[in-house]
Parts: C-alpha cells; structure tokens; sequence
C-alpha cells in the first residue's frame, strides 16, 4: 500500500556530524504523503539533528534530502526559498516572538514569502488560529496563554504558507498528560482533513502509539536506523532487544 504513495521526502544515504563526531552514517528512508511520520529513539541518537537537517538548517557531510523532488541539501537562492514554502515548522519551545501578538506572529511567514496585502495576511492567519483552535486569542501575547496554546499558535504559523509537509519538534515538551492527548487530536485531525504530512520528533510512547502511522528509530550505538515501521506492530512483533524494550518500557 506504501508503494502506491507519493513519497514527498526521500532521505538517501544521509551522514551526519559535527566536527570530528559522526552521529549517523549513511540512513536512508522514505515519508508518504499523508504520513503521521515519527523520528524516535534514546537520548542523543541524533533525532532533533536529523530534523535539523531535513529542514535545511545544517548541510550533511553527505547524502541528500529530497523535498518533492527537490535536494534542499544543494538549492541555494530562489530554488532554496521555493523548497523552504513547501514546509512549515514548530519548534520544541513553541519559539513564538514575545513581544508579538499572535496573529502577527502567524503572519510572519506571510510577510517573508508573499506581497500580499496585509488585509488579506491578517485574514489568512485568523483562518489558521481558528483551525487550531484560537479564534478570539488572536491579539494575545504568547506569555498570556498557556503552554499548549502557544504550541498550538506555533502550528498555526507552520500552515500560514499552506504546506504540505510540517516538521515538529517534540510537540509534547512541557505539556501536562491531557493538553499533550488534546495536541495529539488536532494534529491527527489536520492531518486527515488537510492532507498534510506531518514529520514529528518525540519519544513519548502515548503519542507515538496515538498518532503515528509510521516510525523510524534511531540507535546511537549503530549510528543508525535500528527499526521502521508502525509502532503498535514494532511492540508486538520486533526482534530487537532495544526496540522491545523501548515500546514495552523494560529495563
């Protein structure tokens, strides 16, 4: 059934490091679109450096990085800004701008990417904070709302372009059991009605199970790719010590 997809991401035989460190070594997957797509593992396998990477914000030592087609890892210039349009990003924190309100942070990308009146950036990005949730917040100052709505803003913003793919940072970070569980909602609820593919860094077992059609983990003793499939069969049908106990919670 995967096959029949359209892969909108292809990572192919992607090395990654800093200075002397390699933290890994020729990985390769693909993410289909529509995909709840999850990059999961332990502690400092390299899972926000790989996201970091995917979004262009650091070049690999070697491989590629198609986005639809298209290598981010070699486009500079026009090319590389029609790349960066096709994908929106929330980070770990939320990294809204304090003294912004919300709706003009949800603009931003507006006013970066288009030349668009600003009437109409105003209205675009009140569409986005009302299908996240937030009508009626939209002059409010990120430090007067709570942890979970300054992550669902952030989200906001990553679709104020119309995106196809949006990339997330451990979206769960901070947040009590139940805001976590209502974000697990509205991001498999956007990914069902807008068709868009979602590429989310966690390790938050209750998460990975509730909202990911398809993982891959990471190992940093391999250096690699240790495991990739969904995650309820990887718990029930995996081999690998440390995936079992990764998705069974053993010691």
């Amino acid at each position: 059934m995967t096959a029949k997809r359209k892969p909108v991401i292809q990572v192919d035989q992607l090395t990654l490091g800093y200075g002397d460190v390699t933290i890994l070594e020729n990985i390769a997957f693909n993410i289909y679109e529509g995909d709840v797509f999850v990059i999961l593992g332990g502690s400092g396998c390299g899972k926000s450096t790989l996201l970091k990477h995917m979004i262009g914000l650091y070049q690999p030592r070697a491989g590629q990085i198609l986005i639809n087609g298209k290598d981010i890892t070699l486009a500079t210039g026009d090319n590389r800004n029609e790349i960066l349009k096709q994908f929106g990003v929330m980070y770990q924190t939320g990294a809204l701008f304090g003294s912004m309100t919300l709706i003009e942070n949800v603009r931003l990308p507006l006013e970066e990417f288009t030349t668009l009146p600003k009437h109409a950036m105003d209205l675009i990005a009140r569409m986005k904070l009302k299908l996240v949730g937030l009508n009626g917040f939209e002059y409010h100052m990120p430090s007067e709302i709570s942890g979970g709505m300054q992550k669902r803003a952030a989200i906001a913003r990553a679709m104020a372009l119309d995106p196809k793919i949006i990339f997330l940072d451990e979206p769960s970070a901070g947040l009590d059991p139940i805001t976590s569980a209502e974000l697990d909602q509205l991001i498999c609820k956007l990914s069902k009605n807008l068709t868009i593919t979602f590429v989310i860094v966690t390790h938050e077992l209750a998460s990975i199970f509730s909202i990911a059609k398809r993982v891959i983990m990471l190992d940093k003793r391999k250096k690699g790719i240790i495991a990739e499939g969904n995650p309820h069969d990887l718990k029930k049908n995996s081999t690998h010590q440390w995936v079992k106990q990764f998705f069974n919670r053993e010691i």
